[in-house]
This record gives C-alpha cells, structure tokens and sequence, in this order.
C-alpha cells in the first residue's frame, strides 16, 4: 500500500513539473508572437481619405396635365302638348280557384324538376347473422336430437385434445392441434379449497411442457399451494409430438380442484 501512494506522489509530482512546464513554455511563445507580428505605425501616417454623401432628397417632377372636363347630363325634353296615355294591367277574364301548375314545373315525368330516389335499405343476409347456416360440414358441431349420442359427440372424440373430454373435476387441455399422450396428470393437495386454476403451458414439439404459468384468465382461486400443484401437475404433462409445431406452442391446462 505504501508502495503504491509513493508511486503515486511521484506521478503527482511529474504532471505537476509537466504542467509548469508547459505552461511556461506557451506564454514564452505568446510574447515572441506578439513581439514580431504586431501593429506597424506608419511614419508619416498616410493622407486622410475622405467620402462625401449626399442625403438631399430628389424633388418629384410633377407634370402638367390638362384638366379634363365632362359634359353635364341633360334630360330629355317632355312634350308638353302631347295627351297622356295610361296603360292598364293585363288580367285574365276567368277567375280561377286553383295554383296554376305546368309541366315545366311539376315534379313528374313531363316536368324538369328532380326528384330524389329514396335509398333502398339494406337487406339482411341470414348467412352473416347465423354463420353456422353457411357450413355444409356440420358433423361435429350441429347439434343432434337421437335416442343416444353417436361417437363423435361422446367424451374423448377423435377431435379432441384429452383422453376423457371435458368432465367434471377432470383436467382439460387446450394445445392447437396436438393431443396427450396417455392422460393429463391430476395435482396432488390437502388443503380444504376449491376453485378453478388455469395453467398457461408452453410446449416444444417434442410433446415436453417447458414452461407453466398458474393464474391465466379464468382462474377463480388464488391459493398458492393450488397454483404449485397445478403448475407441477402440468410440467409433468405430455403431448403428441408435431414437426409442423412452433418451438414453443402456447396452451392452457384447466385444473378444477374440489373440496375432500
């Protein structure tokens, strides 16, 4: 430690030697400059040179111009002797009751009056109201009315994404496209609380869930040893393996958990 604030006492002493130095050396510099290249004074000063402005404003030319003068009006001249004529207004001998109307003016084909199209009003397209109307295939979505329901409507549907389809108290697994492999494990937990908790999954495309995420939009439960269960119970979960899926596809785990 000495060692080192010796070295830098020393370095200190340097700079400041340094910086002395320098200092020293420029002002010496300034003066040599100052003393050679400063102002000559002329011995005889030269002659004054001397500008004259005029500031006299010009005065207008103002030209003669000959004042031109009009005649005054006159009237015309009345004949005096001339007898008066008085002129009566035209009127019509028959008196008529009704607005006198002619083609030019009234509004039908024989007139030039424009009269406006009222605007047709839109029809409404039962296809847009009901969109299930315009599907031909409707083998899994229309709804039936047999005795029993048939394959396709029963819990574990091929199109389905559980081995068990939606039941009470059972997972359910919402992965675009990919299925379970086996079933989903249940979360294991002893505390007296029920509810629903939504894991928000991500999966590779080998089937492996590499991220949880508890609490997604549906959860009704905030009890944290719910969210660990459920969150340990998905990371365990399996899906069908997909080279058409993206390195992490994103999904939701439903947990429904019941009071024992």
């Amino acid at each position: 430690m000495k060692e080192y604030l010796r070295e830098q006492q020393r370095q200190e002493k340097a700079a400041r030697r340094t910086g002395i130095f320098l200092t020293a050396a420029l002002h010496a510099v300034g003066l040599v400059l100052v003393a050679t290249s400063g102002l000559k004074y002329l011995d005889p000063p030269p002659p004054e040179m001397t500008f004259l402005m005029d500031f006299s404003e010009e005065e207008e030319i103002v030209e003669n111009r000959p004042d031109y003068t009009g005649t005054e009006p006159r009237s015309e001249e009345v004949d005096l002797t001339r007898p008066l004529e008085i002129v009566q207004r035209s009127e019509s001998p028959v008196e008529s009751r009704t607005a006198n109307t002619t083609p030019a003016t009234a509004p039908d084909s024989h007139g030039d009056v424009e009269v406006p199209t009222p605007p047709e009003e839109p029809k409404l397209d039962p296809r847009a109201a009901f969109p299930g109307m315009a599907k031909k295939d409707t083998s899994t979505t229309a709804p039936h009315s047999a005795a029993e329901a048939g394959e396709g409507f029963k819990a574990g549907q091929p199109t389905g994404n559980t081995d068990t389809g939606r039941t009470d108290g059972a997972p359910n697994a919402h992965l675009k496209g990919r299925t379970v492999k086996g079933s989903l494990p249940r979360p294991a937990y002893n505390v007296q609380l029920s509810g629903i908790v939504v894991v928000q999954i991500w999966v590779d495309p080998y089937g492996n869930v590499q991220r949880a995420l508890p609490g997604a939009e549906g959860t009704t439960v905030t009890d944290a040893t719910l969210w660990a269960a459920a969150r340990k119970a998905a990371m365990e979960s399996h899906f069908n393996q997909s080279g058409d899926a993206p390195a992490l596809q994103e999904g939701t785990i439903t947990y429904i958990f019941k009071l024992k």
